[in-house]
């Protein structure tokens, strides 16, 4: 358990920490944003909309940090486009990425742009597939907030820059049974 998660005030001025095996080379973290090679999430969402990818060399696991010279992961960018609350109490969210089609390491989520200082708590994040992902996000996440997370192998891009958009009007059977 981290500082940042056992009191969140001083996410304000301590980044939360991230395992460096799962993110390109060269990122790190400030207390609202992902810098990947001088790159920020954020601006990156700005420029390209969301959702967005973004790919580096891949780090080789338990070398703290050092780059892969074959292999490659990415980050995907997306924003919330839909938040209820499931009969157990945990929140559910939707995003505008289509997050059942990447292989996200969920572990490695993070809310990017705004810095929160609500506790963290189990997010279920729906998909198209009956049995949602599961999270630890905090607990105030509002529609329009973003997400980032690496996924393995390489996320898939469009344009050469965006992951496959959710259908819009689409909305999972088990998610539309939600109060």
């Amino acid at each position: 358990m981290t500082l940042t998660r056992m009191i969140p005030s001083l996410r304000r001025t301590l980044p939360d920490p991230l395992r460096t095996d799962f993110w390109p080379e060269a990122t790190v973290t400030t207390v609202h944003d992902v810098m990947i090679a001088g790159v920020s999430l954020s601006h990156l969402a700005d420029v390209c909309g969301t959702p967005c990818v973004h790919t580096g060399a891949a780090v080789i696991p338990g070398t703290a940090g050092r780059p892969s010279p074959t292999s490659v992961t990415s980050v995907l960018v997306t924003a919330i486009t839909g938040i209820a609350t499931h009969p157990s109490g945990a929140l559910v969210i939707t995003a505008d990425a289509a997050l059942d089609e990447h292989r996200v390491v969920w572990s490695e989520l993070r809310l990017i742009r705004r810095v929160s200082t609500a506790h963290s708590g189990t997010v279920l994040i729906a998909g198209r597939s009956e049995n949602p992902a599961v999270a630890d996000l905090p607990l105030d996440l509002v529609i329009g907030d973003l997400l980032a997370a690496p996924t393995r192998p390489a996320a898939a891009t469009m344009n050469g820059r965006r992951a496959s958009r959710a259908d819009e009007h689409s909305v999972p059977a088990w998610l539309a049974q939600l109060p």
